[in-house]
């Protein structure tokens, strides 16, 4: 399923792989190898070469965005003539959309890495939308174990004050914590947020909105607190590949843990181990990728296109 329109009459500029890479310019490398293991997720291949070619002229593109805007909101609060500590510092937020299995932990990992290094960025912070699922108890309730990661599953409105407390200065801001070994989000534990410079927002439904209301009154939707917003790209059967193989691998490690919520996939032939995680694909995530996540595309800044290889092998940027 791909709706991407003709270049002609695209809203994005195209680069192929070398010609993106060649913006990193003198750009230095600041990772090594082994940070960038610990970055990369269970199942996505990263490569110093990815991170050199893909990440780093992302990385010098958004240092720019984010010095552009600190100094347009420096001149803003000079106009308005609000000088107090409180003014002083507007946070910067990124979106990282995609898919399930398609690598946006990774990605939401290695820009905050690259960011954390740019001298007018040295404070970045990452939360994923994880957290503001709703707990089990209430999906259960609702009938809604089945949509869990549909926007239906999310307590849209506590994510909405979170962010509006982000944008507004006030420290420290708290999201819940979600542990995906437990498969639920964790009772009275939460993450600081304290007034970053950067913060990067990653999840499935981020970019999604609603329909408009027929009385003109504001209804925020998570995208209007985005400064920029980045969606990662790969073919369904790529995807459903990918998150196959995910589970595989999970089988043969967290699974095995008699307290881990999949605990009983790890008792699984793997014939059918594998026709239980297409069974999940096929149920749950391929019907949210099409209904929810990928109609939101178009609405990035920046789109990485990724082969089946785990490589980005076009980027597209939205025209100014």
């Amino acid at each position: 399923m791909d709706q991407r329109l003709d270049p002609g009459l695209s809203p994005y500029r195209h680069f192929g792989r070398q010609a993106w890479a060649q913006l990193r310019e003198d750009t230095p490398m600041p990772l090594r190898q082994e940070e960038i293991a610990r970055l990369q997720g269970l199942n996505d291949l990263l490569s110093l070469r990815e991170v050199e070619e893909i990440y780093l002229p992302l990385s010098r593109l958004l240092s720019l965005y984010v010095g552009a805007t600190q100094k347009l909101f420096r001149a803003m609060s000079h106009f308005l003539d609000h000088h107090s500590n409180d003014e002083g510092k507007m946070p910067y937020i990124i979106g990282v959309a995609g898919s399930v299995a398609v690598g946006k932990s990774t990605t939401a990992r290695v820009l905050e890495a690259l960011l954390a290094r740019w001298p007018n960025t040295p404070k970045v912070s990452l939360v994923t939308t994880d957290g503001f699922l709703l707990p089990n108890a209430v999906l259960e309730r609702e009938g809604l174990m089945e949509k869990k990661g549909f926007p239906e599953s999310y307590d849209l409105s506590l994510l909405l004050r979170f962010l509006t407390d982000i944008k507004a200065g006030r420290r420290p801001v708290k999201a819940p914590l979600y542990s995906h070994f437990f498969y639920d989000v964790m009772p009275d534990q939460v993450v600081e947020v304290d007034r970053p410079d950067i913060l990067i927002v990653e999840g499935l439904n981020v970019l999604q909105t609603g329909r408009p209301p027929r009385d003109g009154k504001a209804i925020p939707f998570v995208s209007d607190f985005f400064d920029f917003s980045v969606y990662i790209d790969a073919e369904e059967d790529v995807l459903e590949h990918w998150y196959v193989q995910r589970f595989m691998r999970l089988r043969e490690t967290a699974f095995k843990d008699p307290l881990s919520y999949f605990h009983r996939y790890s008792k699984l032939s793997e014939e059918e181990a594998r026709e239980t995680a297409l069974s999940i694909w096929h149920r749950i995530n391929l019907p949210n990728l099409r209904e929810n996540i990928l109609p939101t595309r178009q609405r990035a800044d920046l789109i990485l296109r990724k082969s089946g290889d785990h490589e980005v092998e076009e980027v597209q940027l939205r025209k100014l």
